[in-house]
């Protein structure tokens, strides 16, 4: 399957710039052939390439589908960029192939990289959604502090179960039992240096929870990924 990602789909009957050159100059696809473009917002369309051209293919709609893909939770990851900032792409590629709905950096006491640079976070999530053939494109929010995302219900899912990963000796439920199936999640998860005890205790009087991923000690990367990957699979417990 051919899969291109035009937000606008509807409105413009065409590909974008960067999607019209890969469909028209890289694969070299013809008027007549057909594709499937997602919007990002759960619709998935079929259409019919009516004019290939590097800067704006024209297409027409053949047949739509929307909430294609669509999980009955959602869950909004927030991760502390790593310094390495390799390695936070590679969690953000991994996790959008499992499913996840909302990312906020997070720029922490103990952060090593205070800084991102949003449109490559923004092409990574739309590359990994097509690849794992997504109609849903994760929404990724600007940087903030622990202490911001903590505080502002703003980011937050309405009436979602919130959770704090750390590395702290103190009790801790694991991930996957703190899930109820069908729930909203919201996960935070720290840089290499961990949370710094006074944004636990914070995110702990803010009605977070503290949650274990295991018993191994994870990089940044390997927790957000494993974390997207817990609450994936505790939805299928019945």
């Amino acid at each position: 399957m051919n899969l291109f990602y035009a937000p606008d789909i509807l409105q413009t009957l065409s590909l974008p710039e960067e999607e019209s050159q890969h469909c028209a100059k890289v694969l070299r696809m013809k008027a007549g052939e057909h594709i499937h473009i997602i919007d990002g917002v759960g619709g998935l369309y079929e259409a019919e390439i009516l004019e290939a051209h590097p800067k704006r293919t024209q297409v027409s709609i053949i047949s739509e589908q929307h909430e294609y893909g669509r999980r009955p939770f959602r869950l909004h990851l927030a991760v502390a960029p790593t310094k390495n900032i390799d390695r936070f792409e590679w969690f953000v590629e991994k996790a959008t192939e499992i499913g996840f709905d909302e990312l906020t950096p997070l720029c922490c006491r103990y952060s090593e990289r205070k800084v991102i640079k949003p449109e490559r976070i923004e092409k990574i999530l739309v590359s990994a959604a097509k690849q794992s053939l997504k109609a849903y494109v994760p929404r990724l929010n600007p940087m903030i502090t622990a202490k911001e995302f903590i505080g502002n219900s703003s980011f937050l899912i309405p009436h979602s179960s919130l959770f704090i990963a750390h590395c702290y000796d103190q009790p801790k439920q694991h991930l996957f039992n703190a899930c109820q199936p069908g729930g909203d999640v919201v996960v935070m998860v720290g840089p290499e240096g961990d949370f710094s005890e006074e944004e636990v205790e914070l995110a702990l009087r803010n009605s977070f929870q503290a949650i274990t991923l295991g018993e191994s000690r994870l990089r940044t990367e390997t927790a957000g990924v494993v974390a997207c990957h817990l609450v994936t699979v505790a939805n299928l417990k019945k």
